[in-house]
This record gives C-alpha cells, structure tokens and sequence, in this order.
C-alpha cells in the first residue's frame, strides 16, 4: 500500500507508514450516497433519452437508400394469394 502522505510503498496489511508514521487505516474523505446515485442515474437516463430523439430527428431528415425498389406484383404472387392474376 502506497502512503499518501510519503509515498513510500508498504505492505498491504500495515496500518502505519514505516517511513512516517502516517495512519493508512483512515477512510476515504467522500462517500457516495443514495442521493448521488440518484442524480447521476438520472442525468444518464435524460442524456440518453434526448440524444435518441436528436439522432431520431436528423435519420428522419436522410433521403431514403437507392437501393430500394418496388416489386411488380406479377413478380411475387405469394404475398397476395387471393387475387389472381390475369394471364
């Protein structure tokens, strides 16, 4: 365990620095609670619901691919079985 005071590497099990004598058993200064995680889930879940209806809105705006055709319906009579064609 590196001391934060000194940086002089110890062993990970000690609770004192061996150069300085620092406390390496303190705990950390912020913890994070309930409410921070509420804020944080929260501004992830509105950034990704309006960055879905920005991307939504520019595909809108693209022309349609070329590569799209219509087929005759001579050309598939199984997709109208009823309707009989005219020969």
């Amino acid at each position: 365990m590196k001391c934060p005071n000194c940086n002089f590497v110890n062993k990970p099990d000690t609770k004192y620095c061996k150069k300085c004598e620092t406390d390496l058993t303190k705990p950390p200064v912020w913890f994070c609670d309930a409410k921070w995680h509420l804020k944080t889930l929260l501004l992830i879940y509105i950034s990704l619901t309006l960055l879905y209806f920005v991307v939504g809105h520019f595909l809108r705006k693209l022309p349609p691919p070329y590569e799209q055709r219509i087929i005759p319906p001579e050309m598939t009579p199984w997709l109208n079985p009823k309707k009989q064609i005219e020969n």
